[in-house]
């Protein structure tokens, strides 16, 4: 089949749950970082978005708020949250990173887990702000991606929402979500009456995953069943998670730890991209 020019994706819009340098080179912080930069080398137009962490350093990272994005507040559990953007430069690949920050949800100086390793109690709070951040923001920005991929757990909120929360949006009327699943899948359960906080915008019971163990393979669950391609990012996915979502239907890329040892992988991407909007 021939791509036509309304087949080839132009528009990216990558949503990471960790990114160099802000964070430790991961292996998710790490193509969450050349990744972006290597699609937009393939002519291709990007923006990158991660949470604020209170472990990156704002004064040697050059953060900044943009004051014309924030400004809304976001409401989680009747309360009124502030959304804060900010925004950093890596000036040797030319690409912008936008920051979603709340004093309450991403200030503290741990990412996911407290000093004694416990998971927050309020992890799954904080990945319905991210998600719901981004897309706010992106509406700000007025600027329609023709793919969104998500990377990391805590992005995993991000395809239901936009599948039926703001499916009416002509800003994402054309939207695709690719999901990257990488081996962070947290174990721990989130707080109880996750699933009715996760209900917003007309979202059911109905449109969640049916099982009573609300984890981090619930999420991912979630995540893949509203997600038009799914890359498998790193070789240690659950085999359980990955064989149930082979059974979805939709386009799948395998892990290849060689072509991401000699950046390959990059094209693969960029074509698995203009793949899932045939």
């Amino acid at each position: 089949m021939f791509f036509t020019m309304e087949d080839s994706a132009k528009k990216i819009l990558f949503v990471n749950s960790e990114m160099s340098p802000y964070l430790p080179d991961t292996d998710i912080a790490t193509i969450c970082r050349q990744l972006p930069q290597g699609i937009q080398e393939r002519k291709r137009e990007i923006r990158a978005f991660m949470p604020r962490y209170g472990c990156i350093n704002e004064r040697k990272n050059q953060l900044h708020e943009v004051i014309r994005l924030s400004g809304m507040n976001i409401i989680i559990s009747d309360v009124d949250r502030p959304l804060v953007i900010k925004v950093a430069s890596i000036s040797s690949a030319r690409i912008q990173v936008y920051f979603i920050d709340n004093e309450d949800y991403f200030r503290r100086k741990q990412i996911y887990r407290d000093d004694d390793g416990s998971f927050f109690k309020d992890n799954g709070e904080r990945a319905i702000f991210f998600a719901r951040g981004v897309l706010e923001t992106v509406k700000k920005l007025r600027w329609a991606p023709d793919v969104i991929h998500c990377s990391g757990w805590i992005t995993s909120v991000l395809p239901l929402y936009l599948k039926k929360a703001y499916k009416d949006d002509p800003i994402f009327a054309g939207s695709k979500v690719v999901l990257s699943l990488f081996d962070d899948v947290p174990t721990e359960d989130l707080a109880p009456g996750f699933k009715d906080t996760i209900l917003y915008g007309g979202i059911k019971s109905r449109d969640l995953p049916e099982t009573d163990i609300v984890n981090g393979t619930f999420l991912a669950k979630l995540a893949a069943q509203y997600s038009d391609g799914i890359i498998l990012g790193s070789g240690g996915v659950q085999p359980e998670l990955a064989a149930w979502c082979k059974t979805l239907g939709v386009p799948m890329l395998d892990y290849d730890p060689a072509a991401i040892a000699d950046g390959s992988y990059m094209d693969s991407y960029n074509a698995f991209y203009d793949q899932i909007l045939k």
